[in-house]
């Protein structure tokens, strides 16, 4: 057996000691090779060699969960802006001529506000407010870590490769591997099942 084979999944690497010779078995144990192993902490999530995951990694969130935290994340952020916009036109005098009044104006500096806001709050623990609803997470795929605000930014804007080509991008997930649209392709992230809460 060749260690380090890429088409094996589970050949093993013998362990190595600083100089970079393989240590050998201790007295009287033979050495045990050709049995999958747990990966280390901290391994790539793209190890696994059945579903692009490694062995014991969280749970991949279904398109329906995914879709449930969009639905909920877009409606606390412009929800309260057309709340608002309608106060303006039950208070106009003629509601027929009326123009987008104070409260509306109100409601755009929210929408604004919200969206930076739930853009830290993904960046920076993974979660918006309808992600933490349904208990999902959004995560490197290269570490799992989080990815912070920037990141988080360009992927928002890597959701227009989604809509081109007649939407299918944000349909991709029902039969990817990884359950990702091409925006979490392009920025190497995957959508993963937590505790709600």
């Amino acid at each position: 057996m060749s260690f380090g084979d890429p088409n094996n999944p589970y050949a093993q690497q013998p362990p190595q000691d600083p100089s970079g010779y393989p240590q050998q078995a201790p007295q009287g144990v033979p050495p045990q090779y050709g049995y999958p192993q747990q990966p280390p902490q901290g391994a790539p999530y793209g190890s696994h060699p059945a579903h692009g995951m490694p062995i014991g990694a969280p749970e991949l969130a279904h398109w329906g969960l995914r879709v449930g935290a969009d639905l909920l994340d877009t409606l606390i952020i412009i929800g309260p802006m057309y709340a608002l916009g309608f106060v303006d036109l039950a208070t106009a005098a003629d509601p027929e001529t009326a123009e987008p009044g104070v409260f509306f104006a109100v409601g755009v500096l929210y929408a604004i506000a919200m969206g930076f806001f739930q853009l830290f709050k993904e960046g920076s623990t993974g979660q918006s407010t309808g992600k933490k609803v349904v208990g999902i997470s959004l995560l490197r795929e290269a570490d799992g870590s989080t990815l912070g605000f920037g990141r988080s930014f360009v992927r928002k804007l890597a959701h227009i490769l989604d809509s081109l080509p007649c939407h299918i991008g944000w349909l991709w997930p029902l039969w990817d591997e990884k359950n990702q649209t091409f925006a979490d392709k392009v920025c190497g992230t995957v959508v993963i099942r937590t505790p709600k809460g």
